[in-house]
């Protein structure tokens, strides 16, 4: 609540006030990410019209969106998300022939917090393309990171694969592959904590929305996360 205050999402504005105080505005947000309820749904929850609850997730949705920080020495690990997304002029079809976005999202490897997340890129993008189209790239610039088989040519850290003819891997590869999957890891289980956002289930939202949610997502699970 302090860091929403200081960048101005209380401050007293001309016009209509706000029909909720802060702190209520916030739970109605992360409660619309949360179970995926339309604002004609949850306003009656919370007291409000349907054009009052609008108005809140439309202007706490960019000021609860991750923030990009500054770039570190620390180990990074990436993976790619799937989002079914129903604005098909962001979406594409992918594997299982439903319309979705590719969003790579890269965490810290000791704190699993999120550090960047990637825009959006249509779900018949591998995640090789999806890597440096998104800026994702670009975002975490010359830090180590790591990830899996599927990204194999872009410079990142990729557990290593028997070659051809080759019955098995030496010891010390096998040793790094059982360190490389221990890192890993930790992103599935941050994609595990983000399914439980329902709005990444079904995405209704068009143009930017599913970019903004994805951040904003993004930034409530580093909060759940870091307390």
């Amino acid at each position: 609540m302090t860091a929403l205050r200081r960048e101005g999402a209380d401050a007293v504005r001309r016009g209509r006030p706000w029909s909720l105080p802060l702190e209520d505005r916030v739970l109605l947000v992360a409660a619309y990410r949360r179970t995926n309820l339309t604002p004609r749904q949850l306003a009656p929850l919370f007291g409000i019209s349907k054009s009052a609850a609008d108005r809140s997730i439309a202007h706490l949705g960019l000021l609860l969106a991750l923030q990009p920080r500054g770039r570190s020495q620390g180990h990074r690990a990436d993976g790619g998300r799937m989002v079914p997304t129903r604005d098909h002029t962001v979406a594409d079809q992918s594997k299982n022939y439903r319309y979705s976005t590719n969003h790579q999202v890269v965490i810290d490897a000791d704190t699993r917090l999120v550090v960047a997340v990637g825009r959006p890129v249509p779900g018949n993008r591998n995640d090789c393309k999806a890597w440096e189209l998104s800026g994702a790239k670009g975002a975490v610039g010359r830090t180590t990171v790591i990830a899996d088989g599927g990204y194999r040519g872009t410079g990142l850290v990729v557990p290593h694969r028997r070659e051809r003819g080759q019955a098995e891997l030496p010891a010390w590869k096998e040793e790094h592959n059982a360190s490389h999957r221990k890192v890993r890891a930790r992103v599935e289980h941050v994609f595990a904590r983000m399914k439980g956002w329902k709005l990444l289930r079904d995405c209704r939202l068009k143009g930017d929305g599913v970019h903004h949610a994805m951040l904003g997502i993004a930034r409530l699970h580093d909060l759940a996360l870091a307390g």
